[in-house]
């Protein structure tokens, strides 16, 4: 018999260094940036809804900001499945509180997953046996399972996880116990990690038994779990803002991880979308684009009826959305981030967030 997953999507997230496109009310998961159509968070939902055997078992855990925008998404989404935090404080009290909300209504020994919803994910039917594989575990034994994706290169954005010694095999696939996470290294220390070969990307998907993880925050993280189990959303002014990796995941003696390899992407900023789209094309052309001598760069206009015309560029992004024009070097679209920020200091600029 399956073991019945309860699929959690932690969609509050800004995307900001998808600006222009991605704005505080239309994040980076509510955009299609595949021209299929189907937004990021439409996709997650999609892939886990057999897994979660329909709507009344998928959760969303979003912001306040953007929660009418989570429902005109998902219709079909019953709206008591959709936690609405109040201020975004991190996936820690995220996890945490969504854990007790399901326990609630499930007990303690569902099985849960967290899925960020602005992954891509490319062979589906490998992605659902990885999970399957990892409820099981979940359901079997006190563990606390995370995906590690295989690295295909030195990636100093991502956290890597160590694997230790094989605790099981499942289905043919391998259960490692984690030796530790390192969080973002150089790229001289990640091509160390991966030529070990006992490294994985941290992909932020988990799965585990609600109990479990209720006993582990209270051992590692009792004011987060008491709060919240007090209070709910009303204790966010209170919370520190943490990750769920340093709350819990690099302390507990629990956490295993499943080596996946099922085609994944977190999309981080625009690079990621030349990664899914370019294949042999010169260029990523999401919208019309008339060019001349132009070479590995990504146009994307809102506004198909818009031109973008280029001649002799280069290894640049230009993006076409309202009254924004963004143009940036490959090279520096992190720094997208620190522009957005910048707007928040110019009463004048706030409406282009």
């Amino acid at each position: 018999m399956e073991t019945k997953l309860i699929p959690i999507i932690l969609a509050g997230g800004k995307g900001e260094r998808f600006w222009p496109v991605s704005r505080l009310k239309r994040p980076k998961q509510f955009l299609c940036l595949d021209g299929t159509g189907i937004s990021l968070l439409q996709a997650t939902a999609s892939r886990l809804l057999d897994l979660a055997e329909g709507w009344d078992n998928l959760w969303v855990i979003t912001s306040a900001i953007i929660a009418e925008g989570v429902k005109k998404q998902l219709p079909e989404l019953p709206e008591a499945n959709i936690l609405i935090e109040p201020q975004g404080k991190d996936t820690a009290p995220a996890v945490a509180w969504a854990t007790l909300e399901v326990a609630k209504r499930y007990g303690e020994d569902a099985i849960v997953g967290f899925f960020p919803a602005d992954h891509w994910i490319g062979d589906i039917d490998a992605y659902t046996k990885t999970l399957k594989v990892a409820a099981k575990e979940a359901a079997t034994e006190a563990s606390i399972v995370t995906l590690g994706i295989k690295p295909n290169q030195p990636a100093t954005g991502y956290g890597y996880i160590e694997q230790g010694m094989e605790k099981a095999k499942i289905d043919g696939l391998p259960v490692y116990k984690v030796t530790r996470f390192t969080e973002k290294p150089d790229q001289q220390t990640a091509q160390s990690f991966i030529d070990t070969g006992r490294f994985s990307w941290n992909s932020g998907m988990f799965i585990f038994r609600v109990g479990v993880v209720i006993n582990e925050l209270q051992k590692y993280a009792p004011k987060l779990l008491s709060l919240l189990a007090e209070k709910g959303q009303d204790a966010y002014a209170e919370l520190e803002k943490e990750s769920i990796d340093y709350a819990l995941m690099e302390k507990t003696q629990l956490a295993y991880v499943l080596p996946a390899n099922f085609g994944w992407d977190d999309l981080g900023d625009w690079n990621g979308v030349e990664r899914l789209l370019k294949g042999s094309q010169e260029n990523v052309e999401l919208g019309t684009h008339i060019g001349k001598n132009t070479q590995n760069t990504i146009i994307y206009t809102s506004d198909h009826d818009e031109v973008i015309v280029t001649i002799g560029l280069k290894d640049v992004v230009i993006v076409r959305d309202g009254n924004v024009t963004l143009v940036v070097d490959k090279e520096h679209t992190q720094d997208i981030k620190q522009v957005v920020k910048s707007l928040h200091d110019e009463p004048h600029l706030k409406h282009l967030l």
